[in-house]
């Protein structure tokens, strides 16, 4: 963003804006520091009772926030809203992410890491997703999938995303060459005619009654509904995304 963040050696009151970066500061022990976050932000569970909830991603409650006189505020490119940011920005250190693939992941752990004193507790988490994503080889399958954020349009994933990094790192291969969300109909789909199709639970609640939906125009196709989280939060979670990953590939 071009900008330089002064950050205290050890904040103390830490506003957290990403649902993935939230549960990264739960992993890194920070319950004590951490004093808000977002009503997306649902790992862990009970912290959603113990924290003040300032708003969602997109829009927030400045006058939350200015109450908890945070000392450091944690957001991200794409899931924050660039106007909110900035308005944040001209009283307290905000920091930003910006994340399209695993290796940017692992750079904002180590980065969140260092700004909160978690050093070591960064690294050791680095060190096992590492390892869990070291066991796939892209060149292992040529299935080729596309995979569904939304309905009514339907909306898949593109190049330039996160997600699609994650698909490509476990050996798939998205046909969806326009870049981040492109909307697409039931006949661009039975043109594509993908390997796979799959379903995501997250933005959109994918369930059972829509797999049976688009089985009766993709009769080829392999329906499966997935875990959005495993596939699109690039914070903690990670380190179990490998496994699911895994037996997700048995199925192909």
């Amino acid at each position: 963003m071009g900008r330089k963040v002064r950050v205290p050696e050890l904040p103390q009151r830490i506003v957290s804006l990403v649902p993935s970066q939230t549960e990264l500061l739960y992993h890194l022990g920070l319950a004590d520091r951490v004093v808000g976050l977002t009503k997306f932000c649902i790992h862990p569970e009970h912290w959603r009772a113990e924290k003040t909830i300032v708003g969602g991603t997109k829009k927030y409650h400045i006058d939350r926030i200015h109450a908890l006189k945070p000392d450091l505020i944690i957001g991200n490119k794409e899931e924050n809203e660039q106007q909110g940011i900035e308005t944040l920005a001209k009283d307290y250190p905000v920091w930003m992410s910006d994340i399209s693939n695993l290796g940017e992941a692992v750079e904002m752990i180590e980065a969140i890491g260092e700004l909160v004193g978690k050093r070591e507790e960064a690294q050791d988490l680095v060190n096992e997703i590492q390892i869990g994503f070291s066991a796939f080889d892209p060149a292992m399958s040529d299935t080729s999938v596309i995979y569904l954020i939304w309905k009514d349009p339907y909306m898949a994933v593109g190049k330039h995303t996160f997600i699609d990094n994650m698909i490509g790192t476990i050996g798939f291969k998205n046909l969806i060459k326009e870049v981040r969300y492109p909307t697409l109909d039931i006949e661009e789909l039975q043109r594509l005619n993908p390997d796979a199709l799959l379903l995501s639970s997250e933005p959109y609640p994918f369930k059972e009654q829509h797999v049976e939906e688009l089985k009766a125009g993709l009769p080829s196709t392999r329906i499966e509904l997935v875990d959005g989280e495993l596939f699109s939060w690039y914070g903690s979670r990670l380190k179990e995304s490998p496994a699911y990953f895994k037996e997700l590939m048995k199925k192909f």
